[in-house]
């Protein structure tokens, strides 16, 4: 079996526990705790919060970095999917809760833009890496 898709995996899954746990925990955090409020709760749910990004990496994997033939094509659909993705979610949101702004939508929407392009980059050179 080709280490290639393990390594493209656990490359992507790394890549975004890093960089959303820096930007959750300490860039955006106060940010999201004032706009939302008492909507989050004081602890995350682990189970669903672990479930997410298995699921959601497996999803990076699949859709963009193992067909990708380049690490800017990787990085293009991972923009497309991190928008799709994150605007899904913060669109529905925004549409059906209270306390939910456009503000607020804009900017997870471009963070899950950034973040997905980011992380199936760096998944794809570890696909790379393994190939070799």
């Amino acid at each position: 079996m080709s280490r290639k898709p393990i390594f493209a995996y656990l490359g992507t899954l790394l890549a975004f526990l890093v960089l959303d746990g820096l930007w959750l925990g300490v860039l955006m955090g106060p940010t999201y705790k004032s706009l939302l409020g008492s909507l989050m709760l004081d602890q995350p749910r682990l189970l669903p919060a672990v479930l997410f990004y298995l699921l959601y990496v497996l999803g990076c994997v699949v859709f963009v970095v193992l067909p990708s033939s380049t690490w800017q094509r990787a990085a293009r659909l991972g923009a497309l999917l991190g928008l799709v993705a994150y605007g899904t979610y913060d669109l529905s949101n925004w549409a059906t809760l209270q306390g939910w702004s456009a503000g607020l939508a804009m900017m997870d929407m471009a963070w899950g833009t950034v973040l997905t392009a980011a992380c199936c980059t760096l998944g794809y050179v570890c696909a790379q890496r393994a190939h070799r």
